[in-house]
């Protein structure tokens, strides 16, 4: 992952969600983006990750599989998590970077 600034990660997470948003349509989710959010901030076990992506499943193929992966794995880097002090990797990806400088 490369280093962004805040407001490009504010951008990205921004465009993660719309396209959340329209996956969860698309796959016909019971679920919404505030369930996908909450789901990632809360997060405590290795499968969490997981949990997020079976909101979509709806037994696709491997290519839509492929693409709820992608997208799982980008609102998980882009979106707060509660164990990071309510940042994002991302966000703590830039700390990090602006600590070693």
């Amino acid at each position: 992952m490369e280093t962004e600034s805040k407001q490009q990660i504010l951008e990205r997470r921004k465009e993660i969600e719309q396209e959340l948003v329209d996956m969860l349509k698309e796959t016909e989710s019971d679920f919404t983006l505030d369930h996908v959010r909450d789901a990632i901030f809360h997060e405590e076990d290795n499968d969490d990750m997981m949990k997020v992506v079976a909101m979509f499943d709806r037994g696709g193929d491997a290519s839509e599989l492929s693409n709820v992966l992608e997208l799982v794995t980008d609102a998980w880097n882009y979106f707060p998590h509660k164990v990071l002090g309510g940042i994002s990797p991302a966000e703590k990806l830039l700390e990090y970077n602006a600590d070693i400088k």
